[in-house]
């Protein structure tokens, strides 16, 4: 194995107490942060395609903080009424508090698992006959929450509100990197659209989940450190995990 100096994380730089900065400071490695991909709104032409009225939801579903932001930018864009009746649903806390920077955070309106899809899912049962749900989403997203609002007959609308678009990476010495992360499949995507010659050789690939995983393989690349796993539930332990055994 050669020797693994430079990491490629294709991720926005993050806190400065992040776990990576303490592997990069233990194993003696150079860890750059580098988004692959940029989350972009649709356009209010595209949006009113949708048919979606944003006055007509008394509560929406909020899977992320990027769902959180287009749906406070579109509904500014289309002049909606935020009401103080408006119930919200989150998949985490973090995402819940996150409320505060568009609206007052009231908890009797805010509602929020522990992260946990099925957590989650107990929680909006139980909130099932609230009316009808909207959910912010991107043009391409995880099915699994659509297909349970489906299965348990919810009142719901899917609305496409921001989708992710390659980022411009042509000025980068991709070769010069022993290792790249990646944490979406349109994250791998952006690698091969930039460099469309590009051979992965002795460069080590980390990805993060199953979606991930698979499209690293449908493009005909080497998956060499994956996560989550058992022992490791983030991608930074699983590289940590890895240089430790190394």
């Amino acid at each position: 194995m050669s020797k693994i100096s430079k990491i490629l994380v294709s991720q926005p730089e993050p806190h400065p107490r992040s776990h990576y900065f303490t592997i990069a400071e233990k194993h003696k490695l150079k860890i750059e942060f580098v988004p692959f991909i940029e989350i972009v709104s649709v356009t209010n032409k595209e949006f009113r395609k949708q048919r979606v009225d944003l006055n007509t939801f008394p509560a929406v579903i909020f899977t992320s903080r990027n769902s959180m932001d287009f749906y406070f930018k579109m509904m500014e864009e289309m002049r909606a009424t935020i009401s103080q009746e408006t119930k919200y649903f989150c998949v985490s806390e973090a995402i819940a508090l996150y409320l505060q920077k568009y609206i007052q955070y009231r908890k009797r309106k805010v509602f929020f698992s522990n992260g946990n899809f099925e957590d989650f899912k107990r929680l909006i049962k139980k909130h099932k006959n609230t009316g009808k749900f909207l959910v912010p989403c991107t043009d391409i997203r995880n099915d699994e929450l659509a297909n349970y609002l489906s299965q348990e007959e919810f009142n719901y609308t899917e609305s496409v509100m921001y989708r992710a678009v390659n980022a411009d990476l042509s000025e980068m010495a991709i070769n010069d990197y022993d290792m790249i992360v990646f944490f979406s499949p349109t994250g791998v995507q952006s690698l091969l659209d930039n460099f469309p010659k590009y051979k992965q050789g002795n460069t080590l690939i980390a990805a993060y989940g199953s979606t991930t995983h698979e499209k690293i393989e449908e493009l005909g690349l080497r998956l060499d450190l994956q996560a989550p796993t058992e022992q490791h539930r983030s991608m930074s332990m699983v590289i940590e995990s890895y240089f430790d055994r190394n």
